[in-house]
């Protein structure tokens, strides 16, 4: 039986890319998006035996189902890996940015995510060595200035990937998160106020690096996968010595004039 995996937000940047690194390397492709319209050239480019598409607003606990239902379907009741790759971002001091994007920053990045995981649980149950994958992110280890509601996020994200990593041992099912720096994708790019942290690091890494991180860690066990050499000195100087996160960001936070 081939393998497959569930993509959410699948339409562009790293969902996209990972659906076609995985199609390229003999899996089976579920797209699913909110904009379903930006599926179907994916598919077409993969081929439509081996990618189902479906549009998905991944708050929508009913819609989900169907979905994941869907899915089970079209690969005989299995779901090798879920990627949780949905994401939304946005970039401003935290009283200038609407609460209603901050609500909905949430509602995205964290009940869809448990949603995608609650939903999933019975086709990932039934598949030997089913992996659970979650964007997580370098801002889910200290909290980013003019980032606060999606570094909050992502703190939820490695608090959730960490839990579940322990308690999904006991099915078989391996739980892991993504944490890189800023990747070069339309969420990035299209953010009208630069945090200090992007200004200071850029977006270096490519949606196709993280592609292939993200294989790497669908046939890994580690729980947490950080790419590149700085973000993981980075993260052990604040494990070792914490006192340093605080004035560290304070820096790597600043923006320019």
């Amino acid at each position: 039986m081939e393998s497959s995996i569930f993509i959410t937000g699948a339409a562009s940047g790293i969902g996209r890319e990972t659906a076609l690194l995985f199609a390229e390397r003999g899996w089976r492709v579920g797209l699913y998006d909110v904009n379903p319209a930006g599926l179907e050239p994916l598919r077409d480019q993969i081929g439509a035996a081996r990618a189902l598409l479906g549009a998905l607003d991944v708050r929508d606990t009913a819609a989900y189902r169907e979905r994941v239902a869907e899915f089970g379907q079209w690969t005989g009741g299995r779901m090798d890996a879920l990627f949780n790759c949905a994401g939304i971002m946005r970039m401003g001091p935290f009283g200038e940015v609407p609460i209603e994007e901050h609500v909905r920053t949430v509602e995205v990045n964290v009940i869809g995510v448990m949603n995608g995981i609650h939903a999933s649980l019975g086709l990932l149950r039934a598949t030997k060595g089913a992996h659970v994958l979650t964007m997580g992110s370098a801002s889910g280890i200290y909290g980013v200035p003019d980032l606060s509601s999606y570094s909050a996020s992502k703190f939820f994200i490695r608090g959730l990937t960490e839990a579940l990593s322990l308690e999904l041992e006991r099915d078989g099912i391996v739980v892991t998160a993504l944490m890189p720096l800023y990747v070069d994708t339309p969420m990035v790019r299209t953010q009208t106020y630069r945090a200090g942290s992007l200004e200071t690091f850029g977006a270096r890494l490519t949606p196709r690096q993280i592609a292939e991180l993200a294989w790497k860690a669908i046939h890994g066990r580690k729980v947490h996968w950080m790419p590149g050499a700085l973000l993981k000195t980075l993260n052990f100087l604040g494990g070792a010595f914490p006192f340093v996160s605080r004035p560290t960001m304070k820096i790597v936070n600043r923006r320019r004039a």
